[in-house]
């Protein structure tokens, strides 16, 4: 296993997360001392992506006028989804911004969708609880990841009927606004990187998540922390993205090479696909990136033309408009509903208004 090798030959030890830091100087894989940058924050290899990113000081969160500043959601991967005790704990770290937990042993996965006014702090929350309960060399599963946490992406919700839509409900290009996203992308990395001593592959309008999974610690260093992986924790993938939803549609046949050319087939601009062996059963695994123009049903009957279909699954929340885009009477075949929009959720709980003291940043 790649990690294995990874943390054997640059480990010292499997000493997990502390009150001490990992040390401020740090060095490449070379044993020097990298060139840095502030990237909102945190310190950033020079030559990376991020090096001429802005710096949080740079950002304006107050929105102009006639606009809302929007909601941040964080959807954090897991990689843990057998071990109930840890899942609890885990999760239970979030506090009040927990909105949806969803978890899938077969991939030995946790996706947990967070939001609402203290979703920096519930991250880093279920960040230090992850890194002190697992352990990635004693992992396996379908799915690719970096760590016991692979994936924190911040999301920016709009909770207005007023942002500018295309007529399939989509906002309009240039009505999405990323900093906030991209300020808490930042300073989650370097809480991770300082705290945790985790490293950190930022990714964003810069660079993809599969660019990241194909090129860190192969191409590329780490953007914030030690530059070799931490050895039980990982690594971690950090961004800021639009939302995107996370589908999975499983066929009724034991055909991972058909799974396999379907996935090829449906992967454009608008999704991304992977087949999956999951419980000796072939799934195609969805990543909907413009869910409003190809959504779950598109998702569904582009398997479904290809080969018989045994289940959907929304792995996660969705946008309202996504789904009231949607014939109500294919909700039940798609695993659709109103219970599962990310807006419902976090009307449900309050978030959008009050700050929770108990979840200030620490």
């Amino acid at each position: 296993m790649r990690w294995r090798a990874v943390f054997a030959s640059t480990a010292p030890s499997k000493n997990r997360a502390s009150n001490t830091p990992w040390p401020t100087t740090l060095t490449t894989a070379s044993g020097a001392a990298p060139q840095s940058a502030s990237v909102g924050g945190s310190l950033a290899t020079a030559g990376s992506p991020f090096a001429r990113a802005k710096k949080l000081s740079d950002i304006d969160p107050t929105p102009t006028l006639g606009q809302v500043a929007p909601v941040l959601e964080c959807v954090i991967n897991v990689s843990e989804g057998r071990n109930a005790p840890a899942i609890e704990a885990i999760s239970s770290a979030a506090g009040a911004c927990l909105l949806d937990v969803h978890t899938d042993p077969w991939h030995n996965r946790t996706v947990l969708t967070i939001a609402g006014p203290g979703v920096e702090q519930a991250a880093r929350s279920v960040a230090q609880s992850a890194v002190s309960l697992l352990d990635i060399t004693e992992h396996a599963g379908a799915n690719p990841r970096l760590g016991v946490i692979d994936v924190v992406p911040f999301v920016p919700i709009t909770l207005t009927p007023t942002m500018a839509r295309d007529p399939s409900g989509r906002p309009t290009a240039g009505s999405v606004d990323l900093s906030r996203a991209l300020a808490a992308r930042d300073a989650f990395a370097t809480y991770a990187a300082f705290k945790l001593g985790v490293p950190c592959f930022l990714y964003g309008p810069e660079r993809s998540l599969p660019e990241v999974r194909r090129r860190a610690f192969v191409t590329d260093p780490p953007d914030t922390g030690p530059p070799v992986a931490h050895p039980t924790a990982g690594a971690i993938c950090v961004g800021a993205r639009e939302v995107l939803i996370a589908y999975n549609v499983w066929l009724a046949v034991d055909d991972l090479y058909l799974a396999d050319e379907i996935a090829r087939a449906m992967r454009s601009t608008q999704v991304r696909a992977l087949a999956l062996e999951v419980g000796g059963r072939a799934q195609v695994s969805c990543n909907l990136v413009e869910p409003w123009s190809f959504g779950p049903t598109e998702a569904f009957d582009f398997v479904a033309g290809r080969a018989p279909v045994a289940k959907a699954e929304l792995v996660g929340l969705l946008p309202a408009s996504v789904l009231e885009s949607i014939p109500a009477d294919r909700w039940p075949e798609l695993d659709l509903g109103e219970d599962r929009t990310i807006e419902g959720r976090l009307s449900e709980r309050d978030l959008s208004a009050n700050e929770d003291p108990a979840l200030k940043l620490k």
